[in-house]
């Protein structure tokens, strides 16, 4: 079980805990920006819509082949200056997007900065789950998620406001990182002990510590990235114009803010396990809406996206309190580092298998394929549901 740093005053753990949560808000407004930027551009550039799939599939990518080498780095040059050093390189892949305006040059930039957000995403979720107690860890958790996803609703706005064209949205792309960098270097002197936490067992155990955390990562990586890279195509191709989509896009993202809370307090006060279930069972329910709603208006689009994004973003929360929940303090860089490999591998699949679906409709075809990935997983908790506690 996983306990808060005892050496620490109250006073130097709230105010690294403001810092971390301060920090993932820059990080969160980098993906705002970003994803629905390289989608976009990429619909504008007239791409195939396989080809958006795989745009939206380039971050995880990325990020999941960082992952494995973040607990190691961290124990070897500290976690403030890895988290700095991931900033710099999201700042200056902005800044190369901006200068190379071709989708073969976005694939690989894509990449590059993707890999660099990877270390502020990881250690800053080793940091919140290093810090919290276990009696409050899920609201804890559910504030660094409103902060990160508060960053993502930004951005689509941002985007609305100052157009595709331009130096503008790559200038608010760079602000993002630069944001995260700062709070993490003003509180470098107060920043948990995280070299220890990679852990005897490495990662090839930690695997093992965990499994209904690493399934909630996974299908967290699969709702969220098909949801915020291709809702907007979605949207597109029901009929909304750019500024509409963009809309939804950031109600997803608002909704995931507003309901966050909820659903952190509803796991510190009943099982997790359930919580999962309730998930699964309201993400299918909703995503079967999304036709009727496309079809509907926008303002029955907008409620759905708002309240679908509260589920889509719950399967983070939870799933990270559950592993913080599961594993001690030596193994939970390389715990949380599995939890973000799985989210990775969902975020792989999902806007992949979505955007090949989406070739046969670009509505159903984003519904059936997420509805049955969801249901794969819902299927493996209740197999599983009996050997965990509840």
């Amino acid at each position: 079980m996983t306990t808060r740093l005892d050496q620490q005053s109250p006073r130097t753990v709230l105010f690294s805990l403001a810092a971390v949560i301060l920090a993932s808000f820059g990080v969160g407004l980098s993906f705002g920006v970003g994803v629905p930027l390289a989608s976009l551009m990429f619909e504008e550039w007239q791409q195939p819509k396989w080809l958006i799939g795989v745009m939206g599939a380039i971050p995880s990518l990325a990020v999941l082949i960082t992952l494995p080498f973040g607990p190691r780095l961290a124990a070897r040059f500290g976690a403030v200056p890895l988290i700095l050093l991931g900033c710099l390189l999201a700042g200056v892949g902005f800044l190369a997007l901006y200068l190379f305006q071709t989708p073969e040059a976005w694939l690989i930039i894509r990449f590059v900065m993707s890999a660099g957000l990877t270390l502020p995403w990881l250690l800053g979720e080793t940091w919140i789950n290093t810090l919290a107690s276990p009696e409050t860890r899920g609201r804890v958790i559910s504030v660094y998620a409103i902060s990160f996803f508060a960053g993502f609703a930004v951005g689509p706005v941002i985007l609305q406001i100052v157009g595709l064209t331009g130096w503008m949205p790559y200038a608010a792309g760079i602000a993002g990182p630069l944001l995260a960098g700062l709070p993490i270097a003003l509180a470098a002197r107060v920043a948990p002990d995280l070299t220890h936490d990679e852990g005897a067992s490495g990662l090839s155990e930690a695997i093992f510590l965990s499994p209904l955390g690493y399934l909630c990562g996974f299908l967290g990586g699969v709702v969220e990235m098909s949801s915020f890279s291709l809702l907007s195509v979605v949207s597109l191709a029901s009929g909304f114009d750019q500024a509409q989509a963009l809309w939804l896009i950031t109600l997803l993202s608002i909704g995931g803010g507003v309901f966050q809370l909820g659903i952190g307090w509803l796991s510190d006060k009943f099982p997790r396990t359930w919580v999962v279930v309730f998930m699964c069972l309201g993400f299918m329910a909703l995503v079967a809406l999304l036709p009727w709603a496309l079809l509907t208006s926008l303002n029955a689009s907008a409620a759905l996206s708002l309240v679908l994004g509260g589920v889509v973003l719950g399967f983070y929360t939870v799933g990270l309190a559950i592993v913080g929940d599961d594993v001690s303090l030596r193994d939970l860089a390389s715990a949380n580092a599995i939890f973000l490999i799985m989210y990775q591998l969902g975020g792989i699949l999902g806007p992949a298998a979505a955007g090949v679906a989406m070739e046969w409709d670009a509505v159903w075809g984003f519904v059936a394929s997420l509805s049955i990935i969801v249901l794969g997983g819902l299927l493996v908790v209740l197999r599983w549901w009996p050997a965990r506690p509840l």
